[in-house]
């Protein structure tokens, strides 16, 4: 049998009821496409998660204060309320730790800004000048703080764009010189920063950012840092860096025990792996529960074929009486369900990619979609075709003809 014959036969079999061919090849495109949608939404969040943790700082270590309730345990006293890491402990990590591109103080509170009669409500940051470094911070207009600011103790700031905007109007121009005040004391504007968005954790934008020493000052009213920032210079030598970083604190702070540790140091590598390997399981679990209504649309292929060769019993029996093989049937209605398994793909593809660029364009989540996930759906369509068509082909090439044309 010629396979343009096959291919004819085909077409006339699913086209002679084409409401029942429609349902079934129905089940392959809702399969298909929340495969195809899940996988998709599953690697936007992974890329999305990764962005938010690499926009924090490149190579970052972040010391933080927080005192151990025992081993295997930490109770945190929340970001900057505890006290135990001090400039002194900055200092020493610059000076005695090998393999550090920058290190930077930060004395973090939340305080209420005034400013032409308009306020809000949102985080000062005081940090040092290698701030920027680290943490992947440009300036729009103006400029950061300095090393000098820090030494005099200068009531300067530098805003975020939401911060500003809501300060001073959206967009707002002339900022560079304004004074705000923060607990009543005056800061004169020298920067604004380029927007870099929410992270996830935390709005970058919404920061106002003024030396740290003003900050331990005028605001905190201690000399107790909230967190230091430490940047590696190369990715390869972070976990080395964090380990002796915890070795030198651990004997700054006459601690013998690790487990008493009153501080933790945070490795960016190490969240970002954690965060990976959670997306991704995340992922798999989408993928899988997605692949359900393959194998649901599988199992309505193979309902419909069954019914077909039971309608076109006598047709068999003519087949076979007249020369057929057994290879010839088998291979007509393995085609059929091979082919409403493709039909199924091929519309199913085109609306999963549509899904998940429709969620993406919504603003709900970014996805990605990936041509992996698309070929190997529309490889597993083929193969679904295969393994629900294999068994209603074998029947059909099995029926003996003459009790074949003998059915009613």
């Amino acid at each position: 049998m010629k396979f343009g014959d096959i291919l004819q036969e085909t077409y006339t079999a699913l086209s002679a009821n084409k409401i029942r061919s429609g349902l079934t090849v129905l089940g392959i495109v809702i399969g298909i496409s929340s495969v195809i949608a899940m996988v998709s939404i599953g690697q936007g969040a992974q890329s999305s998660i990764q962005s938010s943790i690499q926009s924090l700082g490149s190579n970052l270590i972040e010391i933080t204060p927080g005192a151990q309730g025992g081993p295997g345990s930490q109770v945190s006293s929340g970001r900057g309320t505890a006290r135990s890491l001090t400039q002194g402990d900055a200092d020493a990590i610059a000076s005695q730790v090998t393999n550090i591109a920058a290190v930077a103080s930060e004395v973090s509170g939340r305080y209420q800004i005034t400013a032409r009669g308009t306020n809000t409500n949102t985080s000062v940051d005081g940090v040092t000048s290698a701030y920027p470094q680290i943490r992947n911070i440009q300036i729009a207009e103006g400029s950061f703080i300095t090393d000098q600011e820090n030494t005099s103790l200068a009531k300067v700031a530098v805003l975020g764009p939401t911060a500003r905007d809501d300060l001073f109007g959206v967009g707002a121009v002339g900022v560079v010189g304004q004074i705000i005040r923060i607990k009543n004391l005056e800061f004169t504007v020298i920067g604004i920063t380029v927007s870099k968005g929410s992270s996830g954790f935390n709005n970058q934008d919404d920061m106002i950012y003024i030396p740290a020493t003003s900050a331990e000052q005028y605001l905190a009213g201690n000399q107790y840092l909230s967190t230091i920032d430490v940047q590696a210079t190369d990715a390869s030598v972070m976990t080395q860096v964090q380990n002796d970083i915890t070795d030198l604190l651990l004997t700054r702070h006459n601690i013998s025990n690790p487990a008493q540790a009153d501080f933790s140091v945070l490795n960016e590598s190490t969240l970002l792996a954690t965060a990976n390997s959670i997306t991704q399981t995340f992922t798999i679990l989408l993928a899988a529960v997605a692949g359900i209504s393959l194998i649901v649309g599988g199992i309505g292929i193979m309902n419909m074929m069954l019914t077909t060769v039971t309608e076109r019993t006598r047709e068999i029996g003519l087949r076979k009486a007249i020369g057929a093989k057994q290879g010839d049937i088998s291979l007509q209605f393995l085609t059929e369900a091979v082919a409403l398994t493709l039909v199924g793909g091929t519309i199913g593809i085109i609306l999963g990619v549509a899904i998940s660029l429709g969620v993406s364009y919504s603003g709900v989540i970014h996805t990605t979609v990936s041509w992996i996930a698309i070929v190997l759906a529309f490889g597993v369509s083929a193969i679904i075709g295969i393994i629900f068509g294999y068994y209603p082909a074998r029947r059909a090439a099995s029926l003996n003809p003459i009790e074949a044309l003998r059915y009613e």
